[in-house]
């Protein structure tokens, strides 16, 4: 992924950009690793790493095989792996997380957070998603889950140990209690959790207690931190976790999103992880400003390679970033039946079936071009900007033509056409952000498809109003994914372009056209 722009004594929110929800935040020796929701996507659960809490490198997936992650053909949209928790305890990595989609919830181990995770174990007894665990001086291990509920449970085996119980539950009758992380912090056990919902109405909330079953103490500043009611260019603000640094300073992550165009404000990366500091004031959190600037953290920043903007296919195995519906089979998706291309083979007849093959990365930028080689003489297959099956939209080669569809919902047609040229073809998707809202309705961006020709110029075939490839339109907790996909037969692709289109000042001015 592209790192976070510093300039100076600053840095830039989100520092993990794109559909990076969920944030789950631990820190071993002068290393901090994170973790997020991956929901129907495979491999599931992005593990990154940072020495500075300000850029990020992705390292892996923590279930990047079929035993560890089963997502049956019909997991729909938004389903499947839910809000993992990641800790270091021990001297190991522990990640639990909920399989929405069959499984319930899992604990995986491992020595190195880059892998290989040991095959999960299975919680059967603990019902409740957003799991998470925390451990005493006495040994004893608490599974604290959405609710708020809790139980001990022994994490080698999965087993509960006693019966469960109730705890705090944030403010009375908000809505979706969820996302618990218990943590030692001086003389109190602290429960921090969201509330309000994971849309604009978001919060985080904290309560504090002696024993890690409580009873706890809500903090009277309660809720410690929400944009909702706000016109903040940052919304939706919860789901958050804690971290201390070596210097002893606190730092919390956080999902939020970046809205944008006309009301009701439309986020189409999902939901991403963004970086506040927190100072302690009486035994209480206080969250510093939350804004898409801010001052950098006072040591040293170390600014990590940048991923590369172009993948020409020449390893054995894909990168990290590339993920696919549900499941990837090496039969279907392979870099070794043509060195140097990614071969695709058709399962699904197009984007809206959920055995479709299509490996894509997140949208990482509110504009960017994506450009593909694509080789359709054995099948039919092209690029596409995926939010779910029933929201895409295509651009497709085949050995006769070359078409742009669109499918909104119940809606699904095709736009524009033009016949095939002889040889492979070059496939591009311009996304561009909006600069000026000329009305209430104005969406955030506008998503344009084409060819582009040997000398560069781009025939564009359609141009289509990015809103419906939106969170408030489809509905579900992910974001854009842009990519490729086989329709019919085979499809060959020499190379994968992502180039982002904004810079720190682009990001300033959509502040400012927020203000």
């Amino acid at each position: 992924m592209a790192s976070t722009p510093v300039t100076g004594d600053t840095f830039t929110n989100p520092v993990i950009p794109g559909f990076h929800p969920d944030p789950s935040i631990c820190r071993a020796g002068a290393d901090y690793y994170l973790a997020c929701s991956s929901f129907e996507y495979f491999p599931g659960v992005p593990v990154f790493h940072s020495r500075d809490l300000v850029h990020w490198t992705q390292i892996g997936n923590a279930l990047d095989r079929p035993s560890q992650l089963r997502l049956p053909p019909g997991t729909p949209s938004s389903g499947g792996i839910y809000a993992p928790t990641l800790r270091y305890h021990d001297g190991r990595f522990w990640l639990i997380v909920t399989n929405v989609s069959g499984d319930g919830n899992l604990l995986f181990t491992a020595t190195d957070p880059a892998g290989p995770w040991s095959d999960p174990i299975r919680l059967s007894q603990v019902h409740g998603i957003d799991p998470d665990l925390a451990w005493d001086d006495d040994g004893a291990c608490w599974c604290t889950y959405a609710g708020v509920g809790q139980v001990r449970i022994d994490p080698h085996t999965g087993e509960t140990l006693g019966a469960p119980r109730r705890l705090w539950s944030g403010a009375p009758g908000a809505k979706a209690p969820e996302a618990p992380h218990l943590h030692r912090i001086g003389d109190y056990w602290y429960l921090l959790i969201a509330e309000g919902g994971t849309e604009r109405g978001h919060a985080v909330s904290i309560a504090r207690g002696h024993t890690p079953t409580g009873p706890f103490e809500p903090c009277p500043a309660n809720p410690i931190l929400t944009h909702r009611g706000t016109d903040h260019p940052i919304q939706n603000t919860g789901h958050a976790d804690l971290v201390q640094a070596p210097d002893g300073s606190w730092w919390m992550v956080l999902l939020g999103v970046r809205p944008q165009g006309g009301t009701p404000g439309w986020h189409v990366l999902g939901r991403e992880t963004f970086l506040v500091p927190v100072d302690w004031v009486d035994g209480w959190p206080v969250v510093g400003e939350l804004s898409p600037v801010m001052p950098a953290p006072p040591w040293p920043l170390r600014r990590p390679a940048d991923t590369p903007r172009r993948d020409d296919f020449d390893t054995s195995e894909l990168a990290p970033y590339w993920i696919s519906p549900r499941h990837r089979s090496a039969q279907d998706c392979t870099t070794k039946e043509q060195p140097g291309r990614l071969t695709l083979h058709a399962r699904g007849g197009s984007l809206d079936d959920t055995d479709v093959t299509f490996v894509g990365r997140r949208q990482h930028h509110l504009s960017c071009r994506v450009r593909a080689l694509v080789d359709t003489v054995e099948g039919q297959g092209g690029l596409a900007v995926r939010l779910d099956d029933q929201h895409h939209y295509d651009i497709e080669a085949s050995p006769s033509d070359v078409r742009v569809r669109a499918r909104v919902g119940p809606l699904n047609t095709v736009v524009a056409s033009r016949p095939a040229a002889s040889g492979p073809v070059i496939l591009r998707i311009d996304v561009t952000a909006v600069r000026t809202v000329k009305d209430a309705r104005t969406g955030p961006d506008t998503i344009a498809l084409g060819v582009e020709e040997p000398d560069g110029t781009f025939v564009e075939l359609a141009s289509l109003d990015g809103r419906y490839l939106s969170t408030e339109v489809a509905g579900g907790f992910t974001g854009r994914v842009i990519g490729m996909f086989a329709s019919a037969g085979s499809v060959h692709f020499d190379w994968f372009d992502y180039e982002p289109l904004e810079d720190l000042e682009d990001l300033e001015d959509l502040e400012d056209l927020e203000d």
